[in-house]
Parts: C-alpha cells; structure tokens; sequence
C-alpha cells in the first residue's frame, strides 16, 4: 500500500498541473474579453455557460456534481478577469466616485415611527441631536415622507438581536430603493409600566409593540401575563396612562414611561441581556462617508442552477464578509425572489467598486442601496 507521504506527494504533482492550467485557462478568457470587447458582446452568456457546466458534469463521472461545482466557481472568476479587461462605462460607478459624504445635520428633518419615547425616537435623538424630528404612524409613512420631501432622513429599526429581522421594513427597503446613510446599533431595555396606584401584583396584560412582545417572550411567559400587541413600545406606555386599568401594563422603554407618567413596577424585562437593535438612516440621495464601512444592496438572480452559491464565491474571492442576506418573493412571480444583502467593505476599495459593477451588469435587476458606517 502506498504511504501517506507518498499520496501527498502525488497530490502536489496534480496540484501544480491544475494551477498551470488554471493560469493558462485564464489568459484565453483575457483573449476571449479583447474579442468580446471589439465586437460589442456582453461578458455573460448564460446559454454557454448552461453548455459547459453540463459537460462538466457528464465528464466528471462519479464526480460529477464536484466537478460541476468547480467550474461553476471557475467562470465567476472567468468573468470577473473580463470585467476588468472590458471595463466600460458604468452608471454606477459615475455615481459612487460623485457620492459625497453627508452635508451639516445640524437642523435636518427627520422622520421616525411612533411617539415621543420610542426606541425610533430615542435613535433619532442620538444620530440627530439637533435635527427637527417628524413623528409618523407607520413605517411606511416613514419612507412615504422622505419620499415626498417633507424629511431629509427616516429611523427605521431593521433588526434585533433577539426578535430578529424587522420584515415590514424589509420588504419597505426593497420597495422604495432609497439609499442607507447610516447605521447605529442602539442597546434596548425594557421597564414594566403601569398606572400610579399599581402593583405588579395586579398585573394580568401586557401591552407592547410585537418585537418587544419577541424580546420579553420568557419574562411574560413566566409571569403569565396576556401579551397585547400595539404599533409602538410608545404607543403601549401612552394607551396604559389613558386606559386606567389597574390590571394593564405597558412594556416600553423607561423614557416612554417617564414620559406618560407612568410607574416603573419592573425593570431589565428583556430575555438577553445585550438586547440591541440595528436601526438604519434612509435617504433619497446617495451619501457615502469616508469611514464608510458597510455596503447594502437588492438584487434577483439569473434563472441558473447553483447562482447565489455562484454569487458568494464572488465574494469569496474577494475575502468580504458577508453580514446579512434575507429573501423576498417578487410579487407577481413564482418562486423568483429578490435579495438584500450586507457586507463589510468600502467602495473605496478598487475590486469593491469592480464587484458591484459586474453585478449590476450580470444580475436581472440590481440596486446600490449604499455604503454607509454603522456605530455603536
């Protein structure tokens, strides 16, 4: 039997040929960019590529789904070598290498979700300190605000720690396209909050937002409290204070029960201790800071097997890390589905800006939703 050593030995022999022939292979994909580049042809062509993957797969025997993986990843990096030979004009990168950073936030209007002493409103606070702050009912009259200029910027929380993702707003961000601006981590505590002459022992219903309901799910549980779901942390302290039931409580941020003159019969409700939700800044215009360090963006994907895996190797090849990826279905489509997606990195960095630019040259539809910093 031939010994490990030996075995290893042989691998690198095969290693080193399939390197020469990778080198080789992808000098005649720089020719085969000149040709497309001189004949006006697009560098993607899914029917050949459909062609060589399932030849490759044939050929691979027992194999042949790994070889079929292989090539896969071998014509995105293909492509991208073609992308940078070609190279023409883009849109989007006119528009990035024009994005400025934000200008003076002194006295920017800004719109959130809710009431005075909701989470929203407390972000707004610690991102706009001077700015003039707009309250609305819903987050889409969030978006509808900025949309139709009556504020410069929305607070949206997208997701929590605990309760996740914040879907409403995701599907809203996919929908309206604005830019993201900014991103602020904010750590989330809940007090217990009920009328003057209460006591915890009268408590039978809790009133919260849904998410909030998601954070404190193990106290209420444990309490056997009734959970009542409101649009806002807010909203639940200011009804509690109207209702004046004994046997009704609001879960809320303390400043919404400081607020609504409410008594603190509980404190630190939340199941995880580092209970922190992400909330982002929208804007209709693109701002790109210059400690940028987060990029968002919406795209859906050609109709070939292994294409998001396909996609990711992109991001392989480039050591970005991948933060986020959440799915929608396309309304008005079976089984087709649109994509938001975050990643540590700065389009300052060259390849960033190239990877971009091949995907929205690649992708069926395709948006830069912004590169923006995201603080604690």
């Amino acid at each position: 039997m031939t010994d490990l050593k030996e075995l290893r030995a042989q691998i690198n022999r095969v290693d080193r040929e399939m390197v020469s022939l990778f080198k080789r292979r992808m000098d005649i994909s720089k020719q085969v960019a000149l040709y497309k580049k001189e004949n006006s042809l697009p560098v993607m062509d899914i029917k050949r590529e459909r062609e060589v993957l399932e030849k490759a797969q044939q050929l691979g025997g027992e194999y042949g789904s790994a070889v079929k993986l292989m090539y896969s990843n071998l014509m995105e990096l293909s492509r991208a070598v073609q992308y940078d030979i070609i190279d023409k004009d883009n849109s989007l990168k006119e528009e990035i290498e024009n994005a400025a950073p934000m200008p003076d936030i002194k006295n920017a209007r800004v719109a959130f979700q809710g009431i005075k002493g909701a989470n929203s409103h407390e972000a707004a606070l610690c991102l706009f300190p001077e700015g003039e702050l707009h309250s609305y009912k819903t987050f889409e009259d969030v978006f509808e605000a900025v949309q139709r200029g009556e504020c410069d910027y929305g607070i949206l929380p997208v997701e929590n720690s605990t309760a996740g993702s914040v879907s409403a707003v995701y599907d809203l961000i996919l929908r309206y396209r604005f830019y993201i601006v900014k991103a602020y981590d904010m750590p989330i505590d809940y007090c217990l909050a009920g009328l003057r002459q209460a006591e915890l022992s009268d408590i039978e219903k809790v009133m919260s937002h849904p998410q909030a309901l998601s954070q404190c799910e193990l106290y209420t549980g444990k309490k056997g409290f009734e959970p009542l779901p409101c649009s806002n942390t807010a909203v639940a302290a200011r009804n509690t204070a109207r209702e004046k039931r004994l046997n009704l409580a609001a879960i809320c941020p303390y400043k919404a029960a400081e607020e609504y003159g409410l008594k603190i019969l509980d404190n630190h409700l939340q199941d995880n201790p580092n209970n922190t939700t992400r909330f982002i800044v929208i804007s209709k215009k693109l701002y790109i800071s210059e400690n940028a360090n987060k990029v968002s963006l919406c795209f859906s994907l050609p109709h070939v097997t292994g294409s998001l895996y396909s996609l990711l190797c992109r991001f392989n090849s480039l050591g970005l890390n991948l933060t986020k990826i959440e799915s929608r279905p396309i309304s008005g489509r079976d089984f087709e589905y649109l994509f938001y997606l975050d990643f540590s990195g700065s389009v300052k960095t060259v390849g960033v800006t190239k990877l971009l630019c091949q995907l929205s040259e690649e992708m069926p539809e395709f948006s830069f939703l912004g590169n923006f910093n995201e603080r604690n």
